[in-house]
């Protein structure tokens, strides 16, 4: 995995990176493991990598989706649930204001690391019970904005629209990854699981999903904290801890997110702040929910549970959108 995710920061270093560079060296990870594995057909059925360029008020951006399809996924007809996995952020770099890539770019390595070695997988044989579907944005160029404790990067096209390109109906849990060291809420550097977030209610953590991550890592599982305001849209004037769990307001599906942590506050904008262990870890983590969550392990939330949260109390798709 670490090897993947220094091919996709060599990639992404640079001003001249964008969305049809990293689609290239996907496609090539994957005809290159099929050729070494003896197939000469071509890339199976389901499988592909998109680009879409946007354009919004503060520049563009391009959009890289991975479809990775599963040996009984919806896509071949099967019953295998769909996994999400989302790299969030603002751009992976801020240039001119600053040169290199930026510390909010972990979000978009490990998506892109995990669609690397899945598709490596694919071609050579180790494919998945269920279908996964990765996606992130990359821009070299993307402003900064003022936060507190500490600057965040800016994005040149609204959350919006973000969880219009990333997040699709498709997915059946969705994995949230975003770099979130710009807080004093979690002072541990490596990665650490939310609380599930489901139709406008946060749920306990999943014991699937902490067993999942300390496996991972090999240390006691890190939890990140998460209030009401972090889950609702941007746009209402609250404070969030940032974008992690903004997909969560655009599905119907439960959503976590994965934070790549600091043990210090860390600027989303600062370069050389970039840890690839981490990056590798959160990327793995990834992997190994999507082997667990096709084939009915891993759960997310505890469905009766939900239903009984929804009975007693009334559902919470309110906090999913911005007041009228």
């Amino acid at each position: 995995m670490l090897k993947h995710v220094l091919d996709i920061i060599e990639l992404l270093d640079r001003p001249q990176t964008g969305g049809e560079l990293l689609a290239d060296h996907l496609r090539t990870v994957h005809a290159t493991a099929a050729a070494e594995a003896g197939d000469t057909a071509g890339a199976p059925a389901g499988v592909s990598v998109e680009v879409t360029t946007l354009t919004g008020d503060k520049g563009s951006t391009d959009f890289v989706a991975v479809t990775v399809p599963g040996r009984d996924g919806r896509l071949a007809g099967g019953d295998a649930p769909t996994l999400g996995v989302l790299g969030r952020l603002g751009g992976v770099g801020a240039r001119p204001e600053r040169i290199g890539m930026v510390s909010d770019a972990d979000g978009a390595v490990a998506a892109l690391a995990a669609a690397a070695k899945l598709l490596d997988m694919h071609a050579r044989g180790d494919v998945l019970d269920g279908d996964v579907l990765l996606s992130t944005h990359v821009s070299g160029w993307a402003p900064t904005q003022p936060h507190d404790p500490v600057p965040f990067m800016d994005s040149p096209v609204d959350t919006l629209t973000c969880n219009h390109q990333e997040v699709s109906p498709a997915m059946e849990a969705i994995i949230s990854i975003d770099t979130t060291k710009g807080n004093r809420l979690l002072s541990h550097r490596g990665i650490a699981l939310s609380p599930t977030i489901h139709q406008g209610w946060i749920l306990r953590v999943s014991e699937d999903l902490l067993s999942v991550l300390e496996s991972v890592t090999g240390e006691p599982a890190r939890v990140l904290p998460v209030t009401t305001q972090d889950i609702t849209p941007y746009g209402n004037d609250v404070h969030h801890i940032n974008s992690i769990l903004q997909p969560a307001v655009a599905t119907t599906a439960p959503v976590v997110g994965l934070a790549v942590t600091a043990a210090t506050p860390v600027a989303g904008c600062a370069t050389g702040a970039s840890h690839e262990s981490d990056i590798a870890a959160a990327a793995r983590f990834a992997i190994e929910t999507a082997k667990e969550f096709g084939r009915g392990g891993a759960r997310f939330h505890d469905p009766a549970e939900f239903a009984r949260l929804v009975e007693l109390y009334g559902p919470m798709t309110h906090l999913q959108s911005l007041p009228s």
